[in-house]
């Protein structure tokens, strides 16, 4: 089946007893045994919930992998992978990540004997000249956060699997519609389900898919260890918000491309970072690689006030952290999403003080563009 119709179908199977189209929300911490020695499969819900088990199932359906995992936030997912490793063992990760992924690895995991090189992902040669003899695994942002750069996900995977590394990439901002990593060699996906999976900015959850089953068993007892698990509620919003993933994103993509067009002409605008332009560097590998661009834009912008003015004064795109909900939000990534990576390694990537982040949502792209244009121009202030 297409991906559309994977998305929509997730969980309509689940309730044979009554039939409900959408998968009920078993609210649930244990479940009734129905004789001693005996199980309905699921014990409690730490190890394995209804809910969560569909939503699971649809995103290992989704990706092509042979089982999915939900997590209580996109954090959650990454940390619990961490745990596939031990004391001693050095991982290459993409330089211009994440600053939650940046943190959680130098600030958490390093002084637990991890170790960690940032490297720029977008080039393989240079993956390549960073591995060492201890080196276990490549974690890469399959389209970089914030500044858009594209990584050649089957060239590393490759690349991984002559090493006899594991290729974890986290695919948020691309999601199994537009990028099918694991049918590109990768190992596992990871995604903040919270942005374009669940796509409501109305919960956080994380989620991972993991080809191999014998690698799949390890990740569900780390997972079921450290049980930092996505509660059924959490687990319902993510199934329901995944059924409209596709028709989302169109609509999105639709968007981003009028508006990266737009700031591409704006004198008051230095630099566009997107993918979907034909002058990024990433553009031809995006169009052999995968379905679309995406919906994130990162922009430059001629003067510092500028930053605040348009934080300040668009009246649709909202000032505020995260990222692929149908609302356009605007976010300062040196100082919100980024603020805990060192000021000298933000300039040498470029996430300066004049970059501005947009995750552009569903609404109508003239609407958007006039905002913008209003805000660049001074209009009143929310």
């Amino acid at each position: 089946m297409k991906i559309a119709t994977e998305a929509a179908q997730i969980g309509l199977q689940r309730d044979t007893r009554t039939g409900a189209v959408t998968v009920p929300i078993y609210q649930t911490a244990t479940f009734r045994h129905p004789g001693l020695g005996q199980s309905t499969g699921y014990d409690y819900s730490r190890s394995g919930n209804p809910t969560r088990q569909a939503l699971e199932e649809g995103l290992a359906a989704l990706e092509g992998g042979c089982r999915g995992f939900a997590y209580a936030s996109g954090m959650a997912a990454i940390t619990s992978l961490m745990f596939l490793f031990k004391q001693g063992d050095h991982l290459i990760v993409t330089e211009d990540l994440y600053g939650g992924s940046y943190r959680l690895f130098e600030k958490l995991f390093q002084q637990f004997g991890l170790s960690f090189s940032y490297v720029d992902t977008s080039d393989v040669e240079l993956v390549r000249q960073a591995v060492r003899p201890n080196t276990r695994a490549l974690f890469v942002e399959s389209l970089t956060n914030p500044l858009l750069k594209v990584a050649d996900v089957e060239q590393l995977a490759a690349l991984c699997k002559e090493r006899e590394m594991l290729c974890i990439v986290d695919n948020t901002f691309l999601t199994p519609y537009l990028l099918r990593c694991l049918d590109l060699g990768a190992d596992i996906t990871v995604y903040s389900g919270s942005k374009y999976l669940a796509g409501h900015n109305d919960t956080v959850c994380g989620l991972v898919a993991v080809k191999d089953p014998v690698l799949a068993e390890q990740v569900y007892f780390h997972q079921n260890g450290a049980g930092a698990v996505l509660g059924p509620q959490d687990s319902w919003l993510t199934v329901r918000g995944i059924k409209t993933l596709t028709i989302r994103l169109d609509r999105q993509q639709e968007n981003a491309l009028a508006i990266a067009q737009w700031l591409s002409l704006h004198p008051q605008v230095a630099k566009v970072h997107y993918p979907g332009l034909p002058d990024h560097p990433g553009h031809e590998l995006m169009k052999s690689r995968g379905k679309g661009f995406g919906a994130m834009i990162a922009f430059e912008v001629t003067e510092p006030h500028l930053v605040n003015t348009l934080l300040m004064k668009t009246r649709l795109i909202s000032f505020a952290e995260s990222l692929g909900g149908v609302e356009s939000l605007i976010t300062f990534p040196a100082v919100q999403t980024h603020a805990d990576i060192e000021p000298e390694t933000l300039k040498r990537l470029g996430i300066n003080h004049l970059l501005l982040r947009l995750s552009v949502g569903i609404e109508d792209k003239d609407d958007l563009v006039a905002d913008l244009a209003q805000a660049f121009a001074g209009g009143e202030p929310k």
